[in-house]
C-alpha cells in the first residue's frame, strides 16, 4: 500500500487548516497526501434523494478545489481524494488505520477556554491505533495571523514523557517529527514526590533534590540512544515537579507541535488520559496524539 497523510475534510477554518499542515506533513514524509470527506446524511424519506446529491456535488467540489490547491503549493505532491458515506468516527478510523499519520481540524474558543473538540475527532483519537494530529486555524493561535498563513510550522517539536511508562513509538514520532522538520525537540518530564515526602522533607531537605535528580537522570538515560539515532536534532531536556499538563501548556506556547501519548491495550482499548485531555483542548499549537500499549 501506497505510503499516505490522510486529512479528514468539512468546510471549516479548521479543516482547511489541517490540510494545508497534512500537505507540509506528507511532502517532508515522502507520501502521498489522502483526502476524504464522510457524508454522513443518509437517503431516507426525510432526506430526498436530490439533497444528497446536491451534497455531494458541494463536498466533491470541496475535495477538488482542496487537491488543486495542495498541488499548487507542494508541486510534485501526489494527492487522492475520496468522499464516503457512513459515520464518521467509523470511516475516518478506518481510513486512519491505514494512514502513517491522521490530521483533523479543531474548533477553538480562544486562548483562556481552550479547544473545542468534536465527537468526531475524540471518537478517532479514541480507537485508532496510529498518530492522530489536531491542527487549529491560524487566527486562534496568534491573533495576527492571516487565515492563508502556514499552521504549526514553528521551530521546536514538544514531547511529554512518562518515565514509569516510556514508549518506542512515542519517542520515535517525536524525533522523527522533529528531524523531518529540521526542528529542535524539547522533551518534558514532570515528577511528583511520593505521598510521604512531606513527612520526609521535615528530616531530610535534600530529599526533593535527590528525587529531582534522579528524575532528571532517568530522562537523560532514556534519550542518550535516541539521540545517537538523530544526531541532527537538538535535544533540550526538563524533569520537573509538578503537573504534567501545565508544563506542556507552558511549552507549547510558539512550538510547531506538541506530542503527547495515549495509552491503552488491545484487550481493553485505550483512553484518553487528563494530560492529553488538557493539552488537547487547551494547548497552544497543533497536537500529535500518539497511541501505544
Amino acid at each position: 500500500m501506497t505510503r499516505h497523510v490522510t486529512v479528514g475534510l468539512d468546510e471549516s477554518p479548521e479543516s482547511r487548516a489541517a490540510a494545508r499542515w497534512a500537505a507540509r506533513e506528507a511532502a517532508l514524509r515522502g507520501a502521498s497526501l489522502r483526502l476524504m470527506h464522510v457524508e454522513e446524511w443518509p437517503i431516507t424519506p426525510e432526506i430526498p434523494l436530490t439533497s444528497t446529491q446536491s451534497l455531494a456535488e458541494r463536498y466533491g467540489t470541496l475535495l477538488r478545489e482542496t487537491a488543486d490547491l495542495a498541488r499548487r503549493d507542494r508541486p510534485g505532491l501526489e494527492v487522492t481524494t475520496e468522499l464516503v458515506q457512513g459515520r464518521a468516527v467509523e470511516e475516518l478510523t478506518r481510513a486512519a488505520n491505514d494512514a502513517e499519520v491522521t490530521v483533523l481540524g479543531s474548533r477553538g474558543l480562544g486562548g483562556v477556554v481552550g479547544f473545542l473538540v468534536g465527537s468526531v475527532s475524540l471518537g478517532v483519537i479514541g480507537k485508532v491505533r496510529s498518530p492522530v494530529v489536531l491542527v487549529r486555524r491560524p487566527e486562534e493561535t496568534d491573533a495576527t495571523a492571516s487565515a492563508e498563513a502556514p499552521v504549526g510550522t514553528g521551530d521546536r517539536v514538544v514531547l511529554g514523557i512518562d518515565l514509569d511508562h516510556p514508549c518506542d513509538a512515542l519517542l520515535s514520532f517525536a524525533f522523527g517529527q522533529a528531524d523531518r522538520g529540521n526542528a529542535a525537540l524539547q522533551v518534558v518530564h514532570s515528577w511528583a514526590p511520593p505521598p510521604s515526602y512531606g513527612y520526609a522533607a521535615i528530616l531530610d531537605a535534600g530529599v526533593g533534590s535527590g528525587l529531582g535528580q534522579r528524575a532528571a537522570e532517568g530522562l537523560t538515560d532514556l534519550l542518550r540512544p535516541w539521540r545517537a539515532e538523530f544526531p541532527r536534532v537538538e535535544v533540550t531536556e526538563r524533569a520537573v515537579m509538578g503537573p504534567a499538563a501545565d508544563e506542556l501548556l507552558r511549552a507549547s506556547r510558539g512550538a510547531g507541535l506538541v506530542v503527547v501519548g495515549r495509552r491503552g491495550s488491545r484487550a481493553l482499548g485505550f483512553h484518553i488520559g487528563h494530560v492529553a485531555h488538557a493539552v488537547i483542548h487547551h494547548g497552544a499549537a497543533p497536537v500529535a496524539v500518539v497511541p501505544f500499549e
